[in-house]
């Protein structure tokens, strides 16, 4: 594993009922430059997103690939690492949210492209696949840490950006 992080909120002892999610996250990365999905708020993120019912993490990857980026074929390799995430849910204070992303190195078997299937809140928010430099994505997503409305997983996707930098080095500039 390359990377592995527990983000906790402090304030969610107060918690009365938990949920669960799981979450794949897509590494793809080709002649230096790594496929992510923008934002109109101008971040940068994983392709991926919750598994659903009976579904294994390829399937998972395969599918949200396809869906937030329209890449057709994608081949899922290595789990890289995880990160899980502990807050007090946006939409109710008394519950807590839990997530577990899995990050797995994958890879485009061809460009073939369909149009993206994006959910209401991806078109919402404009999600674009785009292939950028690890260094342009840090930069970028550093940039809006601060912000006060930030996406919430810029924190998440910000440290898996920099650990794979840090593991990769030179290699991804």
């Amino acid at each position: 594993m390359i990377f592995s992080q527990i983000f906790e909120q402090t304030t969610s002892n107060h918690c009365t009922n938990t949920i669960y999610r799981e979450a794949v996250r897509a590494i793809i990365i080709n002649n230096q430059k790594i496929l992510l999905v923008h934002s109109e708020k101008g971040d940068y993120k994983f392709p991926g997103g919750g598994l659903e019912d009976n579904e294994t993490h390829s399937q998972g990857l395969v599918r949200e690939v396809k869906e937030e980026t329209g890449y057709v074929n994608c081949r899922v390799q290595t789990k890289v690492g995880f990160i899980s995430e502990k807050t007090v849910d946006v939409d109710d204070d008394n519950q807590l949210f839990q997530m577990m992303s899995h990050y797995y190195l994958c890879e485009l078997i061809d460009e073939q492209k369909i149009d993206q299937q994006l959910e209401a809140y991806e078109l919402a928010q404009q999600f674009t696949a785009k292939w950028v430099s690890l260094d342009d994505a840090i930069k970028q997503n550093e940039s809006l840490l601060n912000e006060s409305q930030n996406n919430r997983w810029l924190p998440r996707e910000t440290f898996v950006l920099k650990a794979l930098k840090k593991y990769y080095g030179q290699h991804l500039k």
